[in-house]
């Protein structure tokens, strides 16, 4: 079961049918949508500020979500969007990511960036704080340059197919769950 634990009087809100593998740790002022999955190992520590994520949004093995304190001069929240992949091993600290998004494995978003509608952000990327990136666009390097612009169809079948293949993934481990 994963750990679910309540800091500093907030505890974590987490939505109809989410899949939270065994060892994910969900911790503090964070609200999780509808379909979700958040992966092994992953770790959403909501202590100093709050995290919201949308719904149908996995965060996949090995991701940290974290922010800055609510009372420091400059704070942020993670905030995610619908329909978003998080990466295996990518950490998202204070950055703000919107609808229809995939974040590479390994990549980095620092406090208060911005990441717009249908981006697309590679594997190992950095994303500098206060950073504010176009929509639709792939993003990769260190620091993260803008590479080039993506349809619509290449969103729909990278970013959107990603994300909903992540609700198919997490109802296996829920069937198996339920068969024992």
């Amino acid at each position: 079961m994963a750990l679910i634990r309540e800091v500093r009087g907030h505890a974590p809100v987490i939505g109809e049918n989410t899949f939270l593998a065994e060892t994910a740790v969900v911790l503090g002022d964070v609200t999780i949508g509808r379909d979700c999955s958040i992966w092994y190992n992953a770790v959403l520590r909501g202590d100093v500020n709050k995290i919201v994520i949308g719904d149908r949004t996995n965060i996949q093995d090995g991701a940290v979500l974290h922010t800055i304190y609510d009372k420091a001069k400059h704070p942020s929240q993670t905030i995610i969007g619908n329909d978003v992949s998080v990466g295996h091993n990518a950490v998202v600290h204070g950055a703000v990511i919107e609808d229809n998004c995939l974040i590479g494995m390994g990549a980095v978003l620092l406090d208060n960036a911005h990441i717009p509608s249908g981006c697309i952000i590679a594997a190992g990327a950095l994303v500098l704080s206060n950073a504010q990136l176009e929509p639709n666009s792939v993003y990769a390097g260190v620091p993260a340059r803008k590479v080039k612009e993506i349809t619509p169809e290449q969103r729909d079948e990278i970013v959107r197919r990603t994300a909903h293949d992540y609700m198919l993934y997490a109802s296996w481990f829920k069937e198996d769950a339920t068969e024992k």
